[in-house]
């Protein structure tokens, strides 16, 4: 899946792709690393994330993720995504580097069905780490699951405001809304 072979679009994101669709046993394999530690699985995303970025040829300077909040990540013991960020580093043979930090913690956007309400989740959430570090700087931001791209619309525009010149966004997989 990626933007240029879909009709989804995110605000403020240059570009995206993901290595699977959300579903079936993806699914079940993404719920069991994010919420039954199954933390053995990173280095296999990490693997096929990073194979999937070298054959979508997406270029950037900095390599970053969607960090979780402190709460989340003292109650789930690990960031999974960070976790995700550091195989893809050594894959690409580049060093993930924080840009983000989660400032409020809300309600996982998992329990949240309506777009409207995930972007009101997730509004003001995230603030920039170092401003100089990202200034003119083109952004790949990893996540677990592209939803509805609310998440990553949020961080790209907390990124851009601060500085970034682009942000596109990699993940491990996507939703697909069915067309009924």
């Amino acid at each position: 899946p990626e933007a240029r072979k879909s009709n989804l679009r995110f605000s403020f994101l240059a570009g995206w792709t993901a290595v699977w669709y959300y579903k079936g046993n993806v699914r079940n394999s993404l719920l069991r690393y994010k919420f039954y530690n199954a933390r053995n699985y990173a280095p296999v995303y990490g693997r096929h994330l990073a194979m999937k970025l070298l054959q979508s040829n997406m270029h950037f300077d900095i390599l970053t993720w969607v960090p979780i909040s402190r709460l989340r990540k003292l109650r789930r013991g690990y960031d999974q995504v960070a976790l995700i960020a550091q195989e893809v580093g050594k894959e690409l043979g580049v060093r993930p580097i924080p840009t983000l930090k989660k400032v409020r913690h809300a309600p996982p956007q998992s329990t949240l069905v309506d777009a409207s309400a995930r972007r009101a989740n997730i509004l003001s959430a995230y603030r920039i780490l170092d401003p100089e570090s990202i200034r003119n700087k083109r952004i790949l931001i990893l996540d677990d699951i592209i939803t509805t791209g609310s998440t990553a619309s949020e961080c790209a525009k907390t990124l851009l405001v601060a500085g970034a010149s682009e942000v596109i966004c990699a993940a491990v997989a996507v939703t697909i809304k069915d067309k009924k």
